[in-house]
């Protein structure tokens, strides 16, 4: 079948974030006398704030204040980026150049919620290239389960075997896998887990690599 849509995670794969995210947890759970291993924050990266919050707890007890927490690091997080920016991936725009001259729909499907999505799109300057946003708040189920990628095909109106996922995180390959759809993993800070991995279609150091494997799908029947 023809692939009619792409659809694209933000935090890692569009723009280099988890690595401000990581040190925005940092320094909040510093102050308050926590310390958040790489360990841990590796567990945390393309999952909802409900799913982070459990991840915490688990590791912290249930005692760990998380709505202040989640607060202040959403505070030093756009402190950060408002004064030193947000760097995109390398082969970000070639891509979605790429993308917009074969005519192909584009969504984003994200484990962040939306306000806070739609700001870092913005930031990126990219926010106008999609027609569609799914965040982590407007559905029941974050990834790994295939909820976001579902809403992201139904409302841009193409059959979940016609999407393809571009996505840095394990939780994103699962879910893709889950909704249907062939998956580009395209690591970040997350080491590649060999079962994830043979999930995807194909794993490719970079967007800019994620090219061709799109000509290639575009061209199959």
């Amino acid at each position: 079948m023809r692939i009619r849509a792409v659809i694209l995670d933000i935090d890692g794969l569009m723009i280099d974030s988890e690595r401000i995210s990581q040190r925005s947890w940092s320094e909040v759970m510093h102050r308050a006398g926590y310390e958040l291993t790489e360990e841990v924050y590796l567990q945390m990266i393309g999952r909802t704030e409900k799913d982070v919050k459990q991840i915490l707890a688990n590791v912290y007890g249930e005692v760990f204040p998380f709505e202040r927490m989640y607060h202040q690091r959403e505070e030093t997080f756009l402190h950060i980026l408002e004064s030193e920016g947000i760097p995109v991936k390398p082969g970000l725009f070639e891509l979605l150049a790429w993308v917009e001259s074969k005519k192909l729909k584009m969504a984003v499907a994200t484990s962040t919620y939306c306000k806070l999505a739609e700001r870092k799109l913005l930031a990126a300057g990219i926010r106008e290239r999609f027609q569609v946003i799914v965040a982590g708040d407007e559905v029941a189920h974050g990834k790994p389960a295939p909820d976001l990628f579902l809403s992201a095909a139904r409302r841009i109106g193409v059959d979940a075997p016609e999407c393809v996922v571009l996505e840095d995180s394990q939780a994103g390959i699962q879910a893709a896998y889950a909704a249907g759809m062939k998956a580009i993993l395209v690591p970040d800070m997350q080491p590649v887990d060999e079962q994830v991995a043979r999930l995807a279609y194909r794993v490719v150091p970079s967007l800019r690599e994620a090219i061709p494997v799109l000509e290639e799908l575009t061209r199959a029947a």
